[in-house]
């Protein structure tokens, strides 16, 4: 029943932690597109895909105190940081979670920028579509965020990167 929720709270634990809903969102979409064991629906929303069942047990792993959520001001806006509690890395000794070393991939994501995560999480939404269609849908749905040529490329750069890194693993 709590598979999924374990998940979560796993790829926390080997991130060590994760600052913001966005990139937290960002990060299990990637992991998945990367052939982790993630199983989260995601659709496409205003900053990327989104999963609202992430969304809620996100909600639930706080409420049973296995993840610790907190509320920083940043002066002109608010972030969460979040991290797996003791009680969620005991929680962890008694569910079978096998997704594999996240280490590297997390590593790199966690120091890549909430932007740059929803870029690269729009590339590999698209991915289907020629990079021409993928660039065109960049620059037209995410217009707002500015995204230039360069870091498209950069995206899918570092798309084949993570790829490659998952490869070795």
């Amino acid at each position: 029943m709590l598979q999924e929720h374990a998940k979560v709270l796993f790829l926390l634990e080997q991130a060590g932690e994760v600052v913001g809903r966005k990139k937290l969102q960002k990060m299990v979409y990637i992991t998945q597109r990367l052939d982790y064991d993630f199983n989260q629906r995601f659709h496409f929303h205003f900053y990327g895909p989104y999963s609202e069942e992430l969304s809620l047990e996100v909600e639930e792993l706080c409420q049973l105190g296995f993840l610790d959520e907190v509320l920083e001001d940043k002066g002109n806006y608010n972030v969460y940081r979040y991290s797996i509690t003791d009680k969620g890395k005991d929680f962890l000794q008694h569910v079978k979670t096998d997704v594999g070393n996240l280490s590297p991939v997390l590593d790199k994501m966690n120091e890549s920028s909430a932007r740059f995560l929803e870029l690269v999480s729009t590339v590999l939404y698209f991915e289907k579509l020629t990079r021409e269609e993928v660039e065109e849908k960049i620059l037209t749905l995410k217009a707002k965020s500015n995204y230039s040529t360069e870091e498209i490329t950069d995206a899918y750069s570092w798309i084949e990167g993570l790829r490659a890194a998952r490869l070795t693993l």
